[in-house]
């Protein structure tokens, strides 16, 4: 047993090896090292190997999926080594075989997924400046292709969020590695340009990748060579469902780098959450296709409008005539993608195929929900025709209410199959049987008291106790003696006992040849079950964003061919929702016009005033214009967008040595070199992290590339109000500010964006609505006060840290008076309520000399 392991782990040596024993899955040697640390499990030995004890853990069968769940979450592979032959069948141990492998990237189990969202395998290849990608949905069973170069890897990686990354194990980029992402290392040999077109070839059943336009890529034909072998061999077959591929260009989506997926909180908040952030305000998604669809709508916005255009007319139909009866319909669906992988790697269970032949019911009543009239919507009712064989097969085949696993039995349906049919009726009249047995003995033999029964170890037998032994016919048959009674076996009990417990084997043995039956015919038809699932996805999509654009009164947005983002009255869609479940206050909505004359924006105010919300409110109005849905405003035209990018925040990358100021300048930089005419920018305090003066140098200097050079549309947002003398020397640069209201020591904010600069900060305000130590704030305004006073005089800085001068005593002060005498009666402690706010009446006549 121990050699045929050890060749086992050969084969898989980085890999955990779970070989299965009976009831349990063990793991041995350093794997057993390794569980017991992450998992926890109790360390055993037992025997020897190489005359050291055999170190071993093991968890149980039934629990699987729960220990795998732990080691998928931690990155960890796990090889699934089963028992494959027949205990007993020759001498030697029971021969076992690696059935799968379980990565992050390859896992299929609907346990071990997360519902919304999908797990993406992805192979990086490097070819000289250029790098290849290519990834799998296992469980949508999308292929991919794309090339970039090293500074747009990032992007894609965050657009993505792969599970796992396979690289040459003599090439880390370095953006995989400050990704953090789980890395598996594959030979050099495995990134073969020549062996990934033929195996694209073969995997797609063409002969060329012309006709997807794919023959031009090298680099990414060399990734997809290491990602089908990888795949391949995790799942132990080939891939049957994967028949589609897409090929993603630099021009074809809008850049949305790492900075401004994280900035925007498109995903995930700047914490980490899931929400508030922009999916988990549109996701009313019926199903968890449409939830994973909507999050690739998101994150993988096209540049061609016409894509949009169509999504748009497709909600603008829902909405005119009513998008609930799909929605309602929807709710009824199962996870069709994932279902149709599992029946493509033969791990599907019996109550998924059940679930599917539900979908394939109600698919009549749900196409009649959706309207015809948009042509997207008319392609995907088309997609909705599914074989009618389908639902036919798995009505006949699939019983009402199938057990959760094929091992238990009772799968296959009554009536599909006549000898399944028989050796369930053998069982079923098992009992009958006994009972008419007992019956006719006790007649024949006159035992009263003799009993018929069964157990596990023993079988059937009748059962005499020592008062009746002399009554037993001379054809029964001792089994086995007990302290008051001996157990027979007759000649026709014992061949109803074979029949009997052979049926129950042979039984269950036919239900699943039967149902690997099922699966063959269902595999032929995966391409139709795949525009299917797809068709489901994107109707449950455009009916989501449907209702939300008529819950939260979103327009829908006007595309022009000339350069310009002119949106009236926006506001940020996730600020707002928060507001009205809060009940904090209705959003003030602004306006922003940008176009060929007017490119950069200027725009200071206090803090806590909204700059950075309407910064980011205009960037997620375009990017949910390039989405295909409508957006909060009141009216928008967008002309052509390639890219949104954003320095937004201050934050540091300490793990790969970056400071703040470092990050700030890298995230700068790279917004610097990637810009274009038809970018979209968003600077918010850019040069914090260093001296005023440096920083003020560096703001002013990137504002001016950023306007000369890149001629990018650009929010600039600053506290350095040297910069509003910017617009003055730059022509297509405008002054706008937050508006705040000052009354006395507080501030009222007013959250609307006005032309012209802002006069102040009002830090200081600011700082004391936080709750700061009045000391503190005292100081604070005096040190203000005293640099503004001096700062035109070129006097040198003063101290900042000197505490602020008391107020002179006024002569009234410096002598007795009433006052302070009346001041010094008072003893605080001793004062009722009503004495107290009589006193203070009594001061503040003699503070104004009325004694």
């Amino acid at each position: 047993m121990m050699q045929q392991y050890f060749r086992i782990k050969a084969e898989h040596p980085d890999t955990l090896v779970f070989y299965r024993m009976g009831d349990f899955y063990e793991v041995f040697f350093d794997d057993a090292r390794k569980a017991n640390a992450l998992l926890d499990v109790t360390l055993t030995t037992r025997g020897q190997s190489g005359g050291q004890p055999v170190v071993m853990a093991g968890v149980p069968v039934h629990s699987l999926e729960s220990y795998l769940g732990k080691l998928i979450k931690l990155g960890e592979a796990v090889a699934i080594a089963e028992q494959v032959g027949e205990v007993g069948a020759n001498k030697g141990p029971v021969e076992r075989k690696v059935v799968r492998v379980v990565t992050p990237g390859t896992v299929t189990d609907s346990e071990l997924l997360a519902d919304k969202q999908d797990s993406i395998l992805l192979a990086v290849s490097a070819q000289g400046k250029t790098l290849g990608l290519a990834w799998l949905s296992m469980t949508q069973g999308q292929l991919g292709l794309a090339q970039c170069n090293e500074r747009e890897l990032g992007s894609w990686l965050a657009r993505m969020s792969p599970a796992e990354v396979l690289v040459d194990r003599d090439k880390h980029p370095q953006a995989v590695i400050a990704a953090r992402l789980p890395i598996t290392n594959r030979p050099s040999w495995q990134f073969d340009t020549g062996l990934g077109a033929r195996k694209l070839c073969e995997q797609l059943g063409v002969a060329s990748l012309q006709g997807f336009n794919a023959q031009d890529l090298p680099a990414a034909q060399a990734a997809a060579a290491a990602l089908l072998s990888y795949a391949e061999h995790t799942q132990g077959r080939a891939l049957a469902h994967v028949k589609s591929l897409q090929v993603h260009r630099s021009t074809d989506l809008l850049d949305l780098p790492p900075a401004t997926q994280r900035n925007l909180e498109l995903t995930q908040t700047l914490r980490g959450e899931t929400s508030p952030t922009l999916l988990s305000l549109l996701d009313t998604c019926r199903t968890c296709m449409g939830s994973r669809a909507l999050r690739h709508w998101l994150l993988h916005p096209p540049r061609e409008r016409a894509i949009a255009r169509e999504r748009q007319d497709a909600i603008a139909e829902l909405m005119s005539t009513g998008f609930e009866p799909l929605r309602e319909a929807l709710r009824q669906v199962s996870d069709v993608e994932r279902i149709a992988a599992r029946i493509a790697l033969r791990q599907v269970r019996p109550r998924e195929l059940a679930g599917l032949r539900a979908t394939l019911q109600i698919l009549p009543e749900l196409a009649q929900t959706v309207p015809a009239g948009a042509a997207l919507l008319d392609q995907l009712a088309e997609g909705l025709r599914a074989s009618p064989h389908l639902a036919e097969l798995l009505a006949r085949a699939i019983a009402e209410e199938p057990a959760a696993l094929l091992r238990e039995g009772g799968v296959i349906a009554p009536g599909f199959d006549e000898q399944l049919d028989e050796l369930r009726a053998i069982q079923t009249n098992c009992d009958d049987f006994l009972l008419q047995l007992e019956i006719r003995e006790r007649a024949r033999t006159g035992i009263a008291n003799l009993r018929v029964q069964y157990n596990k170890v023993h079988g059937f037998y009748i059962e005499v106790t020592n008062s009746g032994i002399d009554k037993v016919p001379s054809d029964y048959q001792r089994r086995q003696t007990l302290k008051n009674a001996e157990r027979f076996i007759t000649p026709e009990l014992k061949a109803f006992e074979d029949k009997a417990l052979s049926a129950q084997e042979r039984g269950l043995a036919r239900e699943k040849m039967l149902y690997e039956l099922v699966i063959d015919q269902l595999t032929e038809e995966l391409p139709a079950l795949g525009r299917l699932a797809r068709s489901l996805a994107s109707l449950d999509v455009l009916a989501a964003l449907s209702e939300r654009a008529e819950t939260l009164a979103w327009c829908r947005p006007e595309f022009v061919g000339h350069p310009c983002i002119d949106i009236q009255g926006g506001r940020h869609p996730v600020v707002e929702a928060r507001l009205r479940e809060t009940g904090a206050g209705e959003f003030m909505s602004n306006d922003c016009r940008l176009d060929a004359r007017t490119k950069l924006l200027v725009i200071t105010g206090p803090n806590m005033g909204g700059k950075s919300t309407f910064m980011r409110q205009v960037a997620l109005i375009a990017l949910l214009a390039a989405v295909g849905a409508y957006v909060p405003a009141t009216a928008c035209r967008l002309g052509p967008i390639d890219a949104i990018h954003t320095r937004i925040g201050a934050a540091d990358d300490l793990a790969n040595a970056q400071s703040t100021f470092m990050l700030e300048m890298t995230e700068a930089a790279a917004i610097l070199h990637g810009a274009t005419e038809q970018s979209l920018v968003l600077m918010d305090e850019i040069g914090r992290g260093t001296s005023t003066f440096d920083g003020l140098a560096l703001a002013g200097a990137i504002a001016t590339h950023l306007h000369d050079k890149c001629r990018a549309f650009t929010l600039f947002a600053t506290h350095y109000f040297e910069l509003t003398e910017f617009p003055s020397k730059h022509p297509q640069a405008v002054n706008m500010h937050v508006s705040a209201v000052e009354s006395g020591e507080d501030i009222v904010f007013l959250h609307e964006i006005q032309p012209g600069p802002a006069s102040r900060s009002y830090g200081v305000q600011v700082a004391r609505l936080a709750g700061m130590p009045s000391p503190v704030v005292r100081q604070a305004r005096a040190a203000l006060e005293a640099l503004e006073a001096r700062a035109s005089e070129g006097e040198a800085q003063i101290d900042l840290f000197a505490p602020p001068p008391e107020p002179a005593p006024s002569a009234a002060a410096q002598e007795p008076s009433a006052l302070m005498d009346a001041l010094r009666d008072i003893d605080p402690d001793a004062l009722s309520p009503r004495e107290a706010h009589a006193a203070l009446y009594q001061l503040k006549l003699l503070a104004a000399g009325r004694h």
